[in-house]
Formats: structure tokens, C-alpha cells, sequence
């Protein structure tokens, strides 16, 4: 019995490790001759960095050791470590399909899944089988989600806390493969995730939230449901697929929205002012949508800006500052923070804290205003 260590070129001047087992051996699930075993683990042809020296090094090493291990289990005629060879699966088709079935499961956002798709696919050259990914792989995809520039401008990169959820959705399904022995370990296990900065939340004051109320917009219905969510705290998602059905009230106007939030799949009782209910207009029919016109687009979000911009207004606003600006002024107005959390839905009062942080800034610089000197 002779097992061999040898190379194969793939991809970006690389070459893949594979055991060479002769005589081939028995699967132990197929009863099929076996006699490559790719080991998940490349070399640089030609190291140009220290770093890439390094890494050879160790992977021979690593290499040579899985070598010897693996002919001390076929001497002993234990051949359960074939279960895992399925190298040759495409993983990307893998991605593909795992991202198709928790969209259907309503776990997360199905855009998400196909924008990582489609930026591992330009990573890997739209060629990746499951025999190329390795704990070295994983951490060089991070490296690129960090510094690829955003498809549509060539020139702006992904913003970290994007990222961030780029990678942890990578990671999952890399988890997932080795659950499901289509990889022989979780090699995203020991990669550390991005670490999320805390974005600027831009908001508007309770006087300009007024002022922009005042101020006519080009697009009458975009800024019905702007105003809608600064008084409610929905998000664009829910605000744009928001039927009348569920918009619920009683003989004393007291009104609730109940619905199921897109972002969480969390299902909501939300209160809601009646000048919030009284925005909306007449009623319509029960299935129909209340904001059938809105329809996301850069031309929308210009429209927007320019209202801005119209009532004096120089911040740069986006539909999202306006569920910003409900929690800070609800913050501004004393609700404490517990129930802010509950109404903007979110599940840890830790993303709602900060909003407390914006607001202990603005009153610090309100107070370092007042001087006497």
C-alpha cells in the first residue's frame, strides 16, 4: 500500500493537495474504488511574501502529517475519513441553494444571500469546489469583503458593518457544510468575524421634522410615508409593503399596526398616534397596499434630499433617517429607552442604546454652549 502526496493546478497560480492511494481502497458507504483524497489545502507556485512562504511551509507540513495519519487508518483498514470526500462539489452551487431554502424559511434576507453569492463568485473566478475551501480561503474572502469596491461604482467599498453581515452569512454556510460531512472541518471556526463599528445614525431634529412637514416634495406620496415612519418607527421594507388589513383600530381611535417585520420575521403589535392613522387618508380595500406608488430607486432617495434641501435642510438624508429620527425623539421626549426598544422592535436593547448615545452627545454639546466667559 503506497499513499502519495501530490499537487494539481487550480486557480490563481495555486496548486491543490490530493493523497494518491495505491491501491485504491473501498468507500466505505459506496463500496466504489477510492483513490484521490484532495485534502482542502493549497500552495503558492511562486511565494512572493513572507507571509505566503509561511504559509507553504505549514501547509506541507500539515500536509505530510494528514498523509501519515491516513495510512495508518487504511493499515488498519478503517476507511471512515472517505465519508467526507466530497471535494469535487461545487460550492457555490452550495451557496446558491442553501440561500434559495432559508429564504423560504424566512430566515433573512434573500438579497443578502445572492450579494455574498455573487461576490464569492467573483472572488473564486466563478469556480470553487468544496475541496477549496480551507481555513486559509475563509480568511482571505474576509480580507476581500474589506476591500472590494461595491460593484455598481468601482470605486466605493462595501461599508464595514456590511461587511460584517457578508461574513457572518459566509461563515454560516461554511458551518453548514461540515454539518452536513461535505467538508471534513468548520474552517471558518478559528476566523475571527469583522468587527462592527458604530455607524452615524443621521436624524432629524423635532423642529426640523416640523419644518420638513411644511415643506411640499416632488413625490407626495414619498413624503406621506417618510412623515409615516418618523411617526411610527417603521422601516422602509414594512413601511412599502403595508396593507390596510393591518392597520387596526377602535371606536376610541386608538390604532395598532400588526405585522410581521421583513428585517426579523418578528410579528409586531405597533402602536400608532392617531395623526399617524390620519396621514394615511381614506381607507381602501383590506389586501390592498397603503403605499402602492413606493418603489425604492436612487431617483426616490434625490427626491428625498432635495425636500431636504428645500426646507433649509443640509444633512444627508435617507428614508432610514426617518425611523433614526422617531427613536430620537422619542429619546428627546422622555420615553425611556425600554420602550423605545419595544416600539422600534428591536430584539436587543443594546442596538437601541444607540440612540441614548446621540442623544447624551447633543445634550452635551447643548450644555457646552452656555459659557460665561
Amino acid at each position: 500500500m503506497q499513499v502519495t502526496l501530490r499537487t494539481k493546478p487550480i486557480s490563481k497560480d495555486r496548486q491543490t493537495l490530493f493523497l494518491d492511494i495505491y491501491p485504491p481502497v473501498p468507500h466505505p458507504e459506496t463500496g466504489k474504488l477510492t483513490r484521490k483524497i484532495y485534502l482542502g489545502l493549497y500552495l503558492f507556485d511562486k511565494p512572493k511574501t513572507d507571509l505566503d512562504k509561511q504559509h507553504n511551509k505549514e501547509t506541507k507540513k500539515l500536509a505530510e502529517n494528514i498523509k501519515a495519519k491516513r495510512l495508518l487508518e487504511i493499515q488498519d483498514n478503517n476507511f471512515g475519513f472517505l465519508k467526507v470526500q466530497t471535494g469535487n462539489n461545487d460550492f457555490l452551487a452550495y451557496f446558491k441553494q442553501l440561500a434559495d431554502k432559508y429564504k423560504e424559511k424566512g430566515k433573512g434576507d434573500k438579497t443578502n444571500w445572492i450579494s455574498v453569492y455573487n461576490y464569492l463568485n467573483k472572488f473564486t473566478n466563478e469556480n470553487c469546489l468544496m475541496r477549496d475551501v480551507t481555513e486559509i480561503f475563509v480568511s482571505n474572502f474576509k480580507e476581500y469583503l474589506l476591500n472590494v469596491k461595491i460593484e455598481e461604482t468601482s470605486i466605493k467599498k462595501l461599508a464595514n458593518n456590511t461587511a460584517v453581515g457578508y461574513f457572518n452569512i459566509f461563515k454560516q454556510i461554511v458551518k453548514t457544510a461540515f454539518k452536513n460531512n461535505l467538508i471534513d472541518k468548520d474552517f471558518s471556526a478559528n476566523i475571527k468575524t469583522i468587527k462592527k463599528t458604530e455607524s452615524e445614525r443621521q436624524y432629524l431634529s423635532y423642529e426640523e421634522l416640523k419644518l420638513i412637514a411644511k415643506t411640499d416634495c416632488d413625490l407626495p406620496f414619498v413624503k406621506k410615508a417618510a412623515l409615516f415612519s418618523a411617526l411610527t418607527g417603521l422601516r422602509y421594507s414594512d413601511i412599502e409593503k403595508l396593507t390596510w388589513q393591518e392597520i387596526q383600530g377602535n371606536e376610541i381611535d386608538e390604532y395598532v399596526i400588526r405585522f410581521t417585520q421583513k428585517k426579523t420575521q418578528g410579528v409586531e403589535t405597533q402602536p400608532i398616534s392617531l395623526e399617524a392613522f390620519k396621514l394615511l387618508g381614506e381607507r381602501k380595500e383590506p389586501t390592498l397596499k397603503v403605499f402602492p406608488d413606493l418603489v425604492y430607486s436612487a431617483w426616490q432617495n434625490q427626491k428625498i434630499q432635495d425636500w431636504m434641501y428645500r426646507a433649509g435642510i443640509m444633512k444627508k438624508i435617507t428614508f432610514h433617517s426617518f425611523r433614526h429620527t422617531y427613536a430620537t425623539t422619542l429619546l428627546t421626549l422622555g420615553t425611556d429607552i425600554y420602550t423605545v426598544s419595544k416600539m422600534l422592535g428591536h430584539r436587543d436593547i443594546h442596538t437601541t442604546q444607540i440612540y441614548a448615545k446621540i442623544i447624551d452627545k447633543t445634550k452635551r454639546t447643548a450644555a457646552n454652549k452656555i459659557s460665561l466667559l
